[in-house]
């Protein structure tokens, strides 16, 4: 088995395929033809998965990473998806307990996906390629967007004198409640409580603070209200 990209996710895969006991090859550069491997996985950026399947010998199993892609970006290869819903550092990344979505052109190509999530200790799911777009973009919101409200609220922080470690203990408690309990049981806080008075209070905080942000602010107050209010009209038919 050949992994084309030799950046953090290929290098991680790489590793754990090999702590594995899989025979791995690479991470080799892209334009590899992989000519001495029977399986192909393209860890490379979404943008450059077409040309890198392209310069793979026909006959092999050819694989790619992206959660938006379907496998049209493959050509005519024996082609497959498999995503891991993972971050990956510079450090690597354990796939052990992640959810890993699958898609495969022929049943030989989705059989070879499952082994591969299987062997890494991943949760294989089946995604449709109608509903890529949006997995991703749940993807995208859970992480990416996580990570830029967090920064958000460290800014904030910063300018009354606190620094991130101290809303560490409050970000991991809220994302453990989520995971255990889901978005409306979870929420807490002046929104959840109907507290207008704190609300513009911070509000007006935010507009002299960070007044770039205030636009978000206020899409993250309104949209809190709405999941409060659906909370609420769960509680009320239950």
């Amino acid at each position: 088995m050949l992994v084309v990209g030799n950046g953090r996710m290929g290098r991680a895969l790489v590793a754990a395929l090999g702590d594995a006991g899989v025979s791995i090859l690479g991470p080799a550069g892209r334009g590899a033809t992989g000519a001495e491997a029977g399986i192909v996985l393209l860890a490379v950026p979404d943008a450059a998965i077409a040309d890198a399947a392209r310069a793979i010998a026909p006959g092999r199993f050819v694989g790619h990473l992206s959660g938006a892609s379907d496998l049209t970006v493959l050509h005519d290869q024996v082609a497959f998806s498999i995503h891991p819903l993972m971050t990956v550092t510079d450090a690597g990344g354990s796939f052990s307990g992640v959810t890993a979505a699958i898609a495969g052109l022929t049943p030989d190509a989705v059989e070879v996906a499952d082994a591969l999530a299987d062997v890494l200790g991943m949760r294989g799911t089946s995604v449709r390629d109608e509903n890529r777009a949006a997995y991703h973009a749940a993807a995208s919101v859970a992480a990416n967007f996580l990570v830029t409200l967090e920064g958000m609220a460290e800014d904030l922080a910063t300018t009354a004198g606190l620094d991130r470690a101290a809303l560490v203990p409050l970000v991991r408690a809220a994302v453990e409640n989520w995971a255990e309990h889901g978005a409306g049981a979870a929420l807490t806080g002046p929104v959840s409580r109907g507290d207008d008075a704190t609300i513009t209070r911070q509000r007006d905080a935010v507009l002299q603070r960070l007044p770039d942000r205030i636009a978000l602010f206020d899409a993250l107050v309104d949209a809190t209200r709405d999941l409060a209010a659906a909370r609420a009209a769960e509680r009320t038919t239950t």
